[in-house]
């Protein structure tokens, strides 16, 4: 498979010749990120490109070898006028990517590459994103699925695997029945972000509302949560969509008068309850799947009363 453009100018940031994929700089950085990160990074490598050749070229379609200090930094200055800094220093770390990639790849030289990746993050105070639910907001919306009907039985054992293991929702979909360790409590995470497998583990809580779906559900193999017709019927061959998580959380947050939340929020209070428990961060950042501890810490919401009790243990 192979790229294909036509020059429309000498000295044109489009393709000329064909390339083929696996020499292609975006495609090889797309192809060596986790399936959750793909389509974010695609979108970003798009708009890089629409901004460098005025809408005519896409991720694939742009000759990033050509690039330049001159473009990379007029990059940096239109992503610092679009878009906050959180968003724009993501967008950057993407072109730097693709271009490291570019000259792994022999299409640049070493100087040409250090000189169009010497440009500096975009600074500002991020902003905070999310937040965290409290204990009688998790309460109310367990409380909405109580009944035996498939759809509560199901969607509390969602509730719970989120809230109890902080799970992201790609990967709570990808969750088989084979996945789920009674003996121990414990789920097997398999393919996650950059394709790792790690095994969390539910409280005795959050394992009740996972039996109580099981034992309508069956031990038969396939998705651990599944869809389910209007009727009831459970579609034990067809897993849950990523953005079937999200509406059935909006739905459950409605019915118990929850502020708007969504997925990842869960996940930000099992990392932020953990370590308001006293938990280590290591253990907290191996649970959540994380890279490094630096990103755990990000989701640590536990304020100042928590700093100012920490300082309490001194001993003078």
């Amino acid at each position: 498979m192979s790229v294909r453009l036509e020059h429309r100018a000498p000295h044109s940031l489009k393709l000329s010749e064909p390339i083929p994929l696996t020499r292609h700089p975006a495609a090889v950085y797309l192809a060596g990120l986790g399936r959750g990160s793909v389509r974010t990074m695609r979108y970003a490598l798009n708009t890089i490109a629409s901004i460098l050749t005025g809408g005519e070229c896409d991720a694939l379609t742009l000759d990033w070898s050509r690039l330049r200090y001159p473009q990379t930094a007029a990059v940096r200055v239109a992503l610092r006028e679009r878009l906050a800094p959180v968003t724009a220093n993501k967008m950057l770390s993407a072109l730097r990517r693709v271009l490291k990639e570019a000259y792994r790849l022999d299409l640049m030289t070493a100087e040409h590459y250090t000189k169009a990746i010497d440009f500096p993050p975009i600074e500002g105070e991020p902003q905070e994103r999310g937040r965290s639910l409290s204990r009688a907001e998790i309460a109310a919306l367990l409380d909405s699925c109580q009944s035996e009907s498939a759809i509560d039985l199901r969607d509390g054992a969602l509730i719970a695997i989120l809230r109890g293991t902080g799970l992201r929702r790609a990967e709570v979909v990808r969750l088989e029945r084979r996945d789920f360790v009674p003996s121990t409590g414990a789920l097997v995470v398999r393919q996650s972000k950059r394709g790792k497998t790690r095994r969390v583990y539910l409280n005795a809580v959050a394992t009740v509302y996972l039996e109580r779906w099981l034992a309508l559900r069956g031990d038969e193999p396939g998705p651990l949560l599944c869809r389910i017709w209007k009727g009831g019927r459970l579609q034990l061959e067809r897993p849950l969509h990523p953005d079937a998580v999200w509406r059935i959380l909006q739905k459950r947050g409605r019915m118990a008068g929850v502020e708007s939340f969504g997925p990842h929020d869960l996940r930000r209070t099992f990392c932020s309850d953990l370590l308001e428990a006293g938990v280590d961060l290591v253990t907290v950042q191996k649970l959540a799947g994380h890279a490094s501890p630096v990103t755990t810490a990000r989701y640590d919401r536990r304020g100042e009363e928590t700093k100012r009790k920490a300082v309490q243990v001194l001993d003078l």
